[in-house]
């Protein structure tokens, strides 16, 4: 991928999580990324097993404990995902920004997790429940490569021209 002054074109996984798909807000969240210039080179549905969770999910429970590894877990095996490679300028810090905070009480109205989920964390530990925040987005570009890796074969990868790319790039 280029680097011109300082930005570079990246790509990152995007997983559009069980509520995002029961609530119909697919189309309306992938429509955010199209419109920041995102490109999509790779899209499918999948219903996620425990043995797949556990791979994604591979260090959730050392970080934050089993409750919310199995909670978590629980919640993305409840109805496909629909996962996701963007691809675009500093692609990673552009999704995150879409996308807002990991709690959805603390985002700004305009991201997705601040229009469409208002969740607080205390609310989720006090119930026992999941944060219901819509999407998942890689946090830096060795997670990308790994989860990208970890979703897609190559050959599910598409490499295309957007008409954005031929006029603003």
């Amino acid at each position: 991928m280029g680097d011109a002054a300082g930005a570079s074109i990246e790509r990152t996984l995007v997983l559009l999580k069980p509520d995002a798909l029961t609530r119909g807000l697919v189309g309306r969240i992938i429509q955010r990324f199209e419109d920041a210039l995102l490109k999509v080179v790779g899209a499918k549905m999948v219903w996620m097993d425990a043995d797949f969770a556990r791979q994604h999910y591979f260090d959730l429970e050392e970080r934050l404990g089993a409750d919310v590894y199995n909670i978590t877990a629980s919640f993305m095996q409840q109805a496909p995902v629909v996962a996701l490679v963007l691809e675009g300028v500093d692609a990673i810090k552009t999704v995150r920004k879409i996308i807002g905070p990991t709690y959805p009480n603390e985002a700004l109205p305009g991201t997705v997790r601040g229009d469409f989920a208002h969740q607080a964390k205390a609310y989720s530990i006090a119930n026992d429940k999941v944060v219901a925040n819509l999407v998942h987005a890689s946090g830096n570009p060795e997670e990308a490569k790994q989860e990208v890796e970890l979703w897609f074969r190559p050959e599910e990868l598409f490499d295309y021209r957007t008409l954005a790319e031929k006029y603003a790039f």
